[in-house]
């Protein structure tokens, strides 16, 4: 069907409270009854037939009228049939949807290191994954991938919007998966081989660490700039606290030991790498403060290229439904209390 014809056809709808029809295309039927009662009329015996002979005895004149409203309700009924199936209903209340068409890529640091116990009442790995799954359930329509990385880099989830799995993949993020250290230059190498050839329209790497770099073949500031050259921001965050920080150092009989240990963020390549790329370095001192980091990425990086109105409907498909019935119901009594055959 065209869509003048679609047009034409809810138009009318306009008129009775904004009421709209999910399947607007059978209204077309209704410019078929006439015919149909056309049809019906020149071929229906011209003499009036009752059951009764009482009827048409009591009283011609009204015995002739409700003969003729008989074949009326019927086709009334039909009608009644064809706009309920029609499906009218009206808006009850709508949302608007952006889509940003971001792809990111969240790189979380897992060395040891992340053991530290600085956020309480929860060490850093801890604290990064809720932050981190909790700016994964914020997003609508932005892929997402996972790379954990500490002396070597992996990864855990390619970009998807499948963000239950994405959930999962952060969840299940612990120190000793991969070898110890922290390789920053392995980690975003590996993430924007993953992004360059994404084809959103905005390309982000979050990275996530707590060290300096110490392991790896890769330069981070020679990894940064490839990442820049395909288009690929990077926000750096840098967690943990500063001073001293309680750092697990081995193990003991009742699980990790830990000792004070001083607080080593190498703040400096960090900031580099992230302002070159066109993105920026963040410091992550608690919990609190890596929550409001991540609500100022989202802020940063959201940036609406379309908008749809989606509405939830009231059905009111029984009203003329109950017309229909109602029109029916009244044939049925002509035919069965009156005497009218049909």
């Amino acid at each position: 069907m065209t869509e003048w014809l679609r047009q034409a056809i809810a138009y009318p709808a306009l008129l009775l409270g904004g009421v709209e029809f999910a399947r607007p295309w059978l209204l077309t039927l209704l410019l078929l009854l006439p015919a149909w009662i056309w049809w019906q009329r020149r071929h229906h015996p011209r003499a009036l037939t009752f059951s009764r002979a009482g009827t048409l005895a009591a009283a011609p004149r009204r015995a002739s009228r409700i003969a003729k409203l008989a074949p009326w309700l019927r086709w009334l009924a039909i009608a009644g049939v064809i706009v309920a199936l029609a499906q009218p209903r009206t808006g009850a209340s709508a949302q608007n949807v952006t889509t940003d068409g971001i792809d990111i890529a969240l790189v979380i640091d897992i060395s040891s290191s992340m053991l530290a116990e600085d956020f309480q009442p929860k060490n850093r790995m801890e604290v990064a994954k809720d932050r981190a799954k909790a700016f994964v359930t914020g997003r609508r329509s932005d892929r997402i991938g996972v790379v954990a990385f500490s002396g070597e880099a992996l990864t855990q989830v390619p970009l998807t919007t499948d963000y239950p799995v994405v959930l999962t993949a952060i969840e299940n993020l612990q120190p000793g998966l991969l070898e110890d250290g922290t390789a920053i230059g392995t980690a975003i190498a590996t993430a924007a081989n993953r992004l360059r050839s994404a084809d959103g329209r905005s390309r982000v790497l979050l990275l996530l660490t707590d060290g300096e770099n110490n392991r790896g073949a890769i330069d981070p500031r020679t990894a940064a700039q490839a990442a820049a050259a395909f288009g690929i921001r990077i926000y750096a965050i840098g967690i943990g606290s500063e001073g001293m920080a309680p750092t697990p150092v081995g193990r003991g009989l009742f699980g990790l030991r830990y000792e004070n240990r001083p607080v080593r963020i190498d703040e400096a390549l960090l900031t580099e790498i992230a302002e070159g790329s066109g993105g920026r370095y963040f410091r992550a001192l608690d919990g609190v403060a890596l929550q409001r980091i991540f609500e100022q990425i989202d802020l940063l990086e959201r940036s609406p290229v379309e908008a749809r109105s989606y509405v939830r409907y009231t059905e009111r498909f029984q009203w003329p439904l109950a017309f229909a019935i109602a029109a029916l119901l009244g044939e049925v009594w002509l035919v069965a209390w009156r005497g009218v055959l049909p």
